[in-house]
């Protein structure tokens, strides 16, 4: 079974963004294609297979609205990035910081289930990965952080400056990511429909605290609409 988040943001937060957008809900209004990238954020199995130790039925319900937006970016012109989480045996002594959060119990599940060949640390298969994709492995909950991955160089290199983010969990991988992007000067839109995690209180909090400063929120009908039509007309 899966489920969809109920998407409120929070009255005081839309105020605020209009107020300090000039009556305007939205920042950006058009996407250029070529110039964007759909990122999707660590949608494995270890949180969308049903049995899995972190499964979650929020997490999988947010499939649908991000396979049909690969569909339709990719007919507009836009890239896919698939970012995989993978921390591996390492990260107890790499990252000890964050581990030391955790139980003992927690840090094996979690290194059991993000370590790279292990069937917890692979795409879900009800996933929509096409060949051209990318597929970038990160190792720190932003992709963004120095040394996480090399995601900035490769958006660099194609010349995107916009980035539409999809995955789980909102308030963890894509927030931080997402913060992380806007400082680097990544026009950031999410998705409020094609992210998910633990709660719709806790995906609620995240999106608005993006909405306030970080990224534009969008669902994924909204972002297909920015698209331009006739691509889309002529891909179907």
């Amino acid at each position: 079974m899966t489920k969809l988040h109920k998407v409120e943001l929070f009255p005081s937060t839309i105020e605020q963004v209009l107020r300090r957008r000039g009556g305007k809900l939205h920042a950006y209004d058009t996407i250029d294609p070529a110039k964007t990238a759909l990122i999707v954020i660590d949608m494995q199995n270890v949180w969308l297979q049903e049995g899995m130790n972190g499964y979650s039925p929020y997490c999988a319900g947010a499939a649908p609205a991000t396979n049909k937006l690969c569909k339709a970016m990719r007919a507009a012109g836009s890239k896919v990035y698939w970012v995989r989480a993978i921390y591996g045996d390492d990260a107890p002594k790499t990252w000890s910081a964050y581990m030391e959060y955790l139980s003992p119990e927690d840090v094996s599940r979690m290194i059991d289930g993000l370590t790279d060949g292990r069937p917890g640390a692979e795409i879900w298969d009800g996933m929509d990965v096409q060949p051209e994709d990318e597929i970038v492995i990160k190792n720190r909950f932003s992709a963004f952080i120095r040394g996480s991955s090399d995601l900035e160089d490769r958006l660099h290199a194609a010349g995107i400056d916009t980035l539409v983010m999809t995955g789980v969990a909102t308030d963890v991988c894509v927030e931080s990511t997402t913060r992380d992007a806007h400082m680097l000067n990544f026009r950031t839109m999410v998705v409020s429909d094609a992210t998910a995690t633990r709660s719709d209180e806790a995906h609620n909090a995240s999106l608005s605290a993006m909405f306030n400063h970080f990224a534009d929120i969008f669902t994924s009908d909204e972002i297909i609409d920015l698209l331009p039509q006739e691509k889309l007309a002529a891909a179907n």
